[in-house]
Parts: C-alpha cells; sequence; structure tokens
C-alpha cells in the first residue's frame, strides 16, 4: 500500500492525474480502474477519479502483487542475421511485439526465441522478458540483439550505457527535409497529459540525440495528409541515445513526422493499408561480448518499404 499526503503545491488537482503522475509506472487508465474498484481511498473513503485534492488528504492506494502468466515457447519463424553461443540477432517483422505484456502474451519475439533457444537465454531482465537487452516497436521492423546468458547482457547493457552500439535506421518521413543531414538535441520524457507517448515538453527528461542524412527527397509524391508538408523524405537515422520513440518524437518535433505514424502523425494516413510508421533498424553494430571484436550486421528493407520508395518516385 502507498501512503500520500497532499500539501498546498498539489492542491486541487484531479487524483487520477495526480496518481499517474506520482506513480508514473503505471498509466492513467490503471489509475482509474483502481479508483473504480475501491483500491484507492481518501482519507481513510472509497473516492472518484474526479475528485479534486485538498491539502492534509491522506490518500492510500492499493496496487495489486502483478501475477505473471506463463510464457510459452512457440513455433514462429525468425530470420536470423547472426548467432553464436553468445548471442543472436534477428531481423524483427512489423506487427512483432518483442516480449510478452498486457494483451500480448503470445506470438512475440520471447515466444519464438524461447523455443529456438530453449533455456538457453539470459534471466537477467526476468521472466518475461528473457534475453532482451532492447527493444524496437511493434510496427518498427528490423535488427534487434538478444543476449544467451548474463555475461552476454551485461557486456551489451554497458555498451548500450556509453552509446557505443552503432544504430542506423531507414525512415520515410512526410515532407520535404530543407538540409541535407542534421542533429536533432532534444532531451525526451513522458508526455505530460498523455501517458501513452513520449515528448520533448515533458518535466522529466534524459537527454536524446538523433543525427539524420537525406537520402532522398520525393517532390512529386502523393500530397500528405492535413496539418503535414507536402512531399516526403527518405532519410537515415543514427541514434546516439536510445530513449522510447525516440525517432518517432524528434522527426515530429521538427515538422516532418514518420509516414504512417498512427500516435505522431496525421490521423489520416494517405497510403491506404500502411501499418504503423515506416520505421526500420538497418543496421546494427557492436563489440562481441566474448571476443571484444567488432561485429555489424545489415537487415534488408522489408518488401513493404521497398514497395512505398517505388510508389514514391
Amino acid at each position: 500500500m502507498r501512503e500520500l499526503y497532499i500539501t498546498e503545491n498539489q492542491a486541487d488537482e484531479r487524483i487520477d492525474r495526480y496518481l499517474s503522475e506520482v506513480l508514473n509506472d503505471f498509466s492513467r487508465s490503471y489509475i482509474q480502474k483502481l479508483i473504480r474498484n475501491e483500491q484507492v481511498c481518501v482519507n481513510q473513503m472509497p473516492t472518484k477519479a474526479s475528485y479534486r485534492l485538498v491539502p492534509g488528504d491522506l490518500v492510500m492506494v492499493i496496487i495489486p502483487e502483478n501475477q505473471e502468466p506463463d510464457i510459452v515457447p512457440e513455433k514462429i519463424p525468425l530470420d536470423i542475421l547472426y548467432e553464436d553461443s553468445d548471442i543472436i540477432i534477428v531481423n524483427k517483422p512489423k506487427q512483432m511485439v518483442v516480449h510478452p505484456a498486457p494483451g500480448h502474451y503470445s506470438g512475440t519475439l520471447v515466444n519464438a526465441l524461447m523455443y529456438h533457444c530453449g533455456a538457453g537465454l539470459s534471466g537477467i531482465n526476468g521472466v518475461m522478458r528473457p534475453g532482451i537487452v532492447h527493444r524496437i516497436d511493434m510496427d518498427t521492423t528490423g535488427s534487434l540483439v538478444v543476449c544467451k546468458n548474463d555475461a552476454a547482457h551485461q557486456s551489451l547493457a554497458e555498451q548500450l550505457k556509453v552509446h557505443s552500439i552503432k544504430r542506423v535506421y531507414s525512415a520515410i518521413v512526410h515532407g520535404n527535409i530543407r538540409d541535407d543531414n542534421g542533429t536533432i538535441d532534444a532531451p525526451i520524457g513522458r508526455h505530460p497529459v498523455d501517458r501513452k507517448k513520449m515528448s520533448i515538453h515533458a518535466k522529466s527528461s534524459k537527454p536524446a540525440i538523433t543525427h539524420y542524412k537525406v537520402l532522398k527527397r520525393f517532390e512529386g509524391g502523393k500530397t500528405s495528409a492535413a496539418g503535414c508538408p507536402k512531399g516526403y523524405t527518405y532519410v537515415e537515422c543514427r541514434l546516439e541515445t536510445g530513449r522510447t520513440h525516440q525517432i518517432r518524437v524528434h522527426m515530429a518535433s521538427i515538422g516532418h513526422p514518420l509516414l504512417g505514424d498512427p500516435v505522431y502523425g496525421p490521423h489520416n494516413c494517405p497510403f491506404h493499408g500502411l501499418q504503423g510508421q515506416t520505421l526500420h533498424a538497418k543496421t546494427l553494430g557492436l563489440n562481441h561480448p566474448r571476443t571484444g571484436e567488432y561485429l555489424e550486421v545489415e537487415a534488408p528493407l522489408p518488401e513493404y518499404f521497398l514497395e512505398l520508395l517505388e510508389r514514391l518516385q
């Protein structure tokens, strides 16, 4: 149980919004569910999500213990770019979640890896994320490294921490970017209102740097969706840091959201049937955790991406 005392500075704020900021591991909708289930009390009485806090209030929150479901191996094909006794690098397809989470307990990359690797995955991140040292979004395709033992996991986690892993992405964005290359240096944190989004305007944020290079501009492409500049640009983005949704947030922040991005882009996608953002983790380079030798792999552009480039010609 969490007990929280309300001060003058916190007064008059809705309790659901206040708790989603204080308990930032949980979404506002989850907090509202706790309130409906009478697991949130103010001065020992159940409350409503719309209740506005008063100085001196005692807020008590009961957070149920997580019951982790059994994650089972599944025979799902893997596109393996590299594999040895320490690591495996896969080319993740579109619409595949990396590890199990509420609403996605099967069909994930972890389910497939458990079948392929058996018990040979690192356990540092627990039973829900065995072997997973970094992630890419469900609708982002491309290269992702997974660790088969804890020593490999610790080595790659340290490389990620010091930003020594090379990660280069291919993307198509709305509008014609004026400069041939550039750097976006804008800290990223949880969106102040929408907890499912990230933002460069967050109160609490972490440094985030993206370097981009224009590969091709499409002046005569289809007209972009409402609210976006006309034309499209095929770009390469290199991550110096690796924050959640970093490329998606950064490109949107300079007025060039990713084509197909349902969160940071326009609501109406001009290309029928496109599922999610046009983003591909193309190149991954790292120092091998056992030998120390530099290893680089490249995931070929997926078919849908190549077809889009052809249509934009």
